[in-house]
């Protein structure tokens, strides 16, 4: 008796199974994966052989023998040759549509000198028509030798009839020319706006071609906007880029004007990865006029909540610290335009917890992220306990003594790994060797008890969640500077790195109960992996390749040479 109660759960788990099989067309399965490695991500049972898809349902999973009793003339059979598999990656933090905008653009991320900065501006700018703006860039002034800030006069020559914005990677400070300086009417008598700033030559005044976080906005204001069918481009550029890199779900830190694209995708069928959509804090008028609640909208298309943000970031030297710079001892950092006038965060905050509605707000220096911790403290404090899942984007530099507040509080920490193995080359010459020891925290805010998600901030950092999980496992820095990991006592296994960019990243959104591990029931979301991750020695990661990447019980990429090997 004993062993038929232990068992009557599994039995009743079972027939449910092959109950939803046959209400979704029968006993046979549509789509069979058969002879893999499925690692599951639930914990009650982490390793299976098979999975059976119907629709975009997984129905079951399970040792081959029972998984091929699903399989029918018309069931599609894929042998994973002992190959991984895991559920499909949730990216919590993107910018989509400027990534997609970014493939399209000058590529400056891996310019090592001036010279070849230059260099692509220029060639860039003779491929478009005169008067055409040459924009996005992501460019670090860190890989120069030594790290020097270019400025307008470095490519004034080169773009006479050419606009130029192009930003940093962390997107808190772009470069611009003379002729945008004059088209946004900044000159040396241009007050900083708050929340920015304008560099200026120490000797003229004048401004250096370099806008610091709110001071770009005047550049912005005079951009023309790309058109619908520009912007409907550039997101079917990202999501064929995420589809490539087994990510099947977004969370995009967007603004209202990109959701038009996104539902025309979506009408024409088009959107191939699942978008949680944050529109800027600023527009909270928006959400509580029609009092959309968390999660509103279709199963690729969801209005998320509200994105702000504290400070700046680290390599644009805005971050907000409560010591200054240790490379600029007049400087501390800045807070956000989001932060004027003083009090608008907390008054925003309160709005948004009165009418349910879901957080994210970006902060990176240790001031930055103490203060937004003292404002949600309070609004949770006097408002009492529910499931918000409020998030704390980035939280890069913190004190010991916030960290504790994370699980006290119930907030998510989400976290971008590959920003420590980048900004871990040179983050201790910018604040010294002690506050780094409390940088990208990911293991002590573990254990601190946040729910510790992942993303890439893409395109700040490379879309491919491999390049995340293989940053947060070594946490090696990009300069081979550190074979041993960066602050080594901050890494986490790989089984935890895993759950960052699936699990979690599907608590983060509240659809945990519909994908982010491979069960009977959920979201058939799925990827394939050339090689086995558990198997591997930790360097190995970044070599590895997404085979067959499945979304909704569809697939929608996949390397040929897998798909031929079907039986």
């Amino acid at each position: 008796m004993t062993l038929i109660k232990n068992l009557l759960p599994l039995l009743i788990l079972a027939s449910l199974c092959l109950v939803g099989c046959q209400k979704q067309g029968g006993t046979m399965a549509e789509t069979v994966f058969l002879n893999g490695h499925i690692w599951t991500v639930d914990d009650s049972c982490p390793e299976v052989e098979a999975l059976a898809v119907v629709q975009n349902k997984i129905v079951r999973t399970g040792p081959n023998v029972e998984i091929k009793k699903l399989i029918g003339a018309r069931t599609r059979v894929i042998d994973l040759q002992g190959k991984l598999m895991l559920p499909g990656f949730i990216d919590a933090h993107t910018h989509f549509l400027n990534g997609g905008l970014a493939l399209r653009s000058v590529q400056l991320r891996t310019c090592r000198t001036p010279e070849e900065f230059i260099s692509r501006i220029a060639a860039k700018a003779r491929e478009l028509p005169p008067g055409s703006w040459v924009l996005n860039g992501d460019w670090d002034h860190e890989q120069f030798d030594p790290p020097v800030l270019p400025s307008r006069d470095w490519i004034d020559a080169v773009t006479p009839d050419h606009p130029v914005c192009v930003n940093r990677y962390d997107g808190h400070m772009v470069l611009v020319n003379s002729l945008a300086l004059k088209l946004a009417g900044i000159d040396r008598n241009t007050v900083s706006p708050p929340g920015g700033e304008i560099l200026r030559d120490p000797r003229s005044g004048e401004p250096t071609g370099i806008l610091k976080d709110a001071a770009a906005d005047l550049v912005y204001a005079v951009i023309p906007p790309p058109s619908l069918k520009e912007k409907m481009e550039a997101v079917r550029l990202a999501l064929k880029e995420a589809a490539a890199n087994g990510v099947t779900s977004v969370h995009d830190m967007s603004d209202a004007s990109s959701f038009e694209v996104y539902q025309e995708l979506l009408r024409a069928g088009e959107l191939t990865a699942r978008l949680y959509v944050y529109f800027q804090i600023p527009e909270i008028d928006s959400f509580l006029r029609l009092k959309i609640k968390p999660g509103f909208g279709h199963p690729f298309l969801r209005l998320a909540g509200l994105k702000g943000f504290v400070d700046g970031s680290l390599g644009s030297a805005t971050a907000l610290f409560f010591e200054p710079y240790s490379d600029n001892p007049a400087a501390y950092g800045l807070l956000a335009a989001h932060m004027f006038p003083e009090g608008i965060m907390e008054k925003r905050l309160r709005l948004a917890d009165e009418a349910g509605l879901q957080v994210a707000v970006h902060a990176i220096g240790d001031r930055a992220n103490a203060l937004l911790l003292d404002i949600m403290e309070k609004i949770i404090r006097e408002n009492g306990p529910r499931d918000r899942r409020w998030r704390v984007e980035h939280c890069q530099h913190l004190r010991k003594s916030d960290m504790e507040r994370f699980g006290r509080l119930g907030l998510i920490a989400s976290v971008q790994p590959y920003h420590a193995i980048d900004d871990g080359c040179w983050a201790e010459r910018k604040i010294g060797p002690e506050r780094v020891r409390t940088t990208y925290a990911f293991r002590s805010l573990q254990a601190a008890g946040a729910v510790l998600v992942f993303g890439s901030d893409w395109t700040v950092a490379p879309l491919n969640p491999l390049t995340g999980i293989y940053a947060a496992v070594t946490r090696k820095t990009l300069d081979g500077k550190n074979p041993g990991g960066w602050i080594p006592e901050e890494k986490i296994s790989l089984e935890e790195a895993i759950k960052g960019y699936t699990i979690r990243a599907a608590y983060a959104e509240f659809s945990e109960k519909e994908k982010g591990s491979l069960q009977a029931g959920k979201l058939a979301d799925l990827v394939v992996l050339d090689r086995d991750l558990f198997r591997l020695k930790p360097d190995d990661i970044l070599d590895t390749r997404v085979l067959l990447t499945m979304v909704d019980g569809r697939i929608i990429h996949s390397e040929p040479e897998f798909l031929n090997d079907e039986k």
